[in-house]
């Protein structure tokens, strides 16, 4: 179940930046949208990264590595 969770997680994130990029870019803060967009796109990365970390250490347990 944590699969659908996270990509739940991930589409929140894209949606609530896409959502503060546009109110950001109507008010003429184009610079201000693109950090917010950029700063969404690193927590999603960090997300990503982790449970690639997880899955990784699950592997090296499976197969006893180390």
């Amino acid at each position: 179940m944590q699969g659908v969770d996270i990509i739940f997680k991930i589409a929140a994130i894209g949606l609530i930046c896409a959502v503060v990029s546009q109110i950001l870019k109507q008010a003429g803060k184009d610079e201000i949208g693109t950090f917010a967009t950029l700063a969404g796109l690193i927590v999603v990365i960090i997300m990503v990264l982790s449970l690639i970390a997880d899955l990784f250490g699950s592997i090296q347990t499976m197969f006893d590595f180390g």
